[in-house]
């Protein structure tokens, strides 16, 4: 499947946010964030920022939601067909299907220092979920899940780090980083959501 895999740093100042928001990048993050009065890329220097149409404002809020999580178009659209036909708000519930992500979910519980190396680490099969292996970076998990790295994998150097750090994770999981595991206990409240995203205007953009 096509992926962005080209500077972390241009697409954070394309879409306007620190590089934090893809994961751990620490003082990226911050070079990344510094405000420039032009745009990114080889040319930037010779254009200038004009003030964006309401219509290129959802576009660009729809791209950088998209990057956020590393989903491609066809698959987002999926995501916003299905909160539509939820209880609760679409917006609010686009995103909670993009938080329940497995591969997300491993980077909040902190089992990985970013979304993309989550990611890896479920499509190489390293976690199982429930007692079974999964690869599928997709799955939707529910409350009562338990992903768990796998015991033959628990010895790799790539989780030494991550064994001595304090859990930090949001309080819809629970989280045992020196067993490499975390469990669903509850679905992702409002305030757990990705704050930097303002779903409303992905909404407008579909609804179009």
């Amino acid at each position: 499947m096509a992926r962005y895999r080209g500077p972390k740093t241009k697409i954070a100042r394309r879409e306007g946010i620190s590089l934090a928001a893809f994961g751990n990048y620490e003082g990226a993050a911050l070079k990344a964030a510094q405000k420039k009065n032009y745009p990114p890329g080889h040319n930037g220097k010779r254009g200038s920022f004009s003030k964006p149409s309401e219509y290129a404002k959802q576009l660009r809020e729809k791209q950088k939601a998209k990057r956020i999580y590393g989903v491609l178009e066809k698959q987002f659209r999926r995501y916003y067909k299905k909160a539509d036909t939820m209880e609760m708000a679409t917006n609010v519930s686009l995103l909670t299907l993009l938080e329940k992500r497995i591969d997300n979910v491993v980077y909040r519980s902190g089992l990985a220092e970013t979304r993309r190396q989550a990611r890896q680490m479920v499509s190489h099969g390293l976690l199982n979920l429930n007692g079974k292996r999964v690869d599928i970076p997709s799955i939707e998990v529910s409350i009562g899940d338990k992903i768990e790295v796998r015991d033959n994998k628990k010895k790799s150097p790539l989780f030494d780090d991550i064994k001595k750090k304090k859990a930090k994770a949001p309080k819809w999981l629970k989280v045992d980083l020196k067993g490499l595991n975390c469990e669903v206990i509850r679905e992702p409240a409002k305030d757990d959501l990705e704050q930097i995203i303002e779903a409303q205007l992905i909404v407008e953009y579909y609804s179009k």
